[in-house]
């Protein structure tokens, strides 16, 4: 054990982050079975029940109720390479915006019933006390990651360590289910580095156009990616030294956030593309995290569908979102909490006295 304190937390979390329950998962899907409805007629929304039921270790599992949505926001240096036409100051702005309830976010979260928490973990900017935001800041936003590490060793270890923090916080709150939330402007150059670095893609193949740049800026996004993963030597090397080269404070506060929730056994509903690269660091630190992660929706970027395929995750939405701030995963949050009420609530055909398929086949 290391004599870091945040050190520590990371490597306990890790070590805490249960494996799926077997045994909670077959009887999930023999519940399944024995509901008044077809076998396998609910598709997806089946294997999402059985997945929370290996996660929580018996079934049915709890309800993912009440919800709460993080919203970690930060800065880029990266943005000094013209990656974004929006200036670096909107990330502040939308900080303000989020904090007063303005942003789609809070419209999506109040239809849902989620809570909305503001995290800054890196806003280039001294921002005022509001209800509902925590200072977390380790730093006023990265270095340039196409120049050198965008983070020091301990910058990103307090940045995991305050996503770890702030997961926990909502969970001793009563909030059982956790949704990713972001806010950066240049934060999708981060996650496609991030991406290509954990899944060898070339960085063309994941580098995606953000907040809808022209072909000019975005053939100098994928030039900055690309020269980022050759100056830093990835794909390749410890996760933590991955997210410190060419990840985002959001991006290891986010991770944390992840392992911080799957050790508590509380499912998280993943965003799309800046999630998504998170969720890959969490998943190199430690592989069992996935079974704690439902994707939200699938994202218009390219990176993102490399993101869900690498993870094995099937996206529940589709609907060519690309705004972030955890408003797809907000959009699927009533999808996934009923995947679960239908094994709390339904009844079984004995309950019922309703024949299914095979009792009838039998007396025929």
């Amino acid at each position: 054990m290391s004599s870091d304190p945040m050190s520590d937390l990371i490597e306990r979390t890790v070590a805490a982050v249960p494996r799926p329950d077997e045994a909670a998962m077959r009887d999930a899907r023999a519940h399944q079975d024995r509901l008044t409805k077809p076998r396998g007629a609910l598709g997806a929304l089946e294997d999402v029940s059985v997945r929370l039921a290996g996660l929580a270790g018996t079934c049915p599992p709890p309800l993912p109720a009440p919800a709460a949505v993080a919203i970690f926001a930060a800065d880029h240096g990266v943005h000094a390479q013209g990656v974004s036409p929006w200036p670096q100051e909107v990330t502040a702005q939308m900080v303000a915006n989020f904090a007063v309830g303005g942003a789609v976010a809070n419209a999506f979260a109040r239809q849902v019933g989620a809570e909305v928490v503001v995290v800054d973990v890196g806003v280039a900017a001294d921002l005022p006390a509001a209800p509902g935001l925590l200072d977390r800041k380790v730093a006023r936003g990265t270095a340039d990651l196409s120049q050198g590490p965008a983070m020091t060793a301990e910058q990103v270890r307090r940045a995991v360590a305050a996503g770890i923090e702030v997961a926990g916080g909502l969970a001793d709150a009563g909030h059982r289910c956790l949704i990713t939330g972001d806010m950066g402007i240049a934060n999708t150059t981060a996650s496609a580095a991030l991406i290509a670095a954990f899944t060898g893609l070339p960085a063309e193949r994941v580098t995606g156009r953000g907040t809808g740049i022209d072909d000019t800026v975005h053939a100098r996004k994928i030039e900055v990616v690309r020269t980022a993963l050759a100056r830093h030597g990835l794909p390749g090397g410890d996760p933590l030294d991955v997210l410190a080269a060419v990840g985002g404070l959001e991006h290891a506060a986010l991770a944390g956030f992840i392992l911080g929730a799957a050790a508590r056994r509380v499912p998280v509903l993943l965003d799309g593309v800046i999630a998504g690269a998170a969720a890959l660091a969490a998943a190199a630190l430690c592989p069992d995290v996935v079974a704690a992660c439902v994707a939200g929706h699938r994202s218009v970027e390219p990176g993102h569908a490399a993101t869900v395929e690498h993870l094995g995750l099937r996206p529940l939405v589709d609907l060519e979102l690309r705004l972030g701030e955890g408003t797809g995963a907000l959009l699927a949050l009533p999808l996934v909490q009923s995947s679960v009420r239908v094994l709390h609530e339904v009844a079984t055909f004995d309950s019922a006295g309703v024949s299914d398929k095979e009792s009838r086949s039998a007396i025929d």
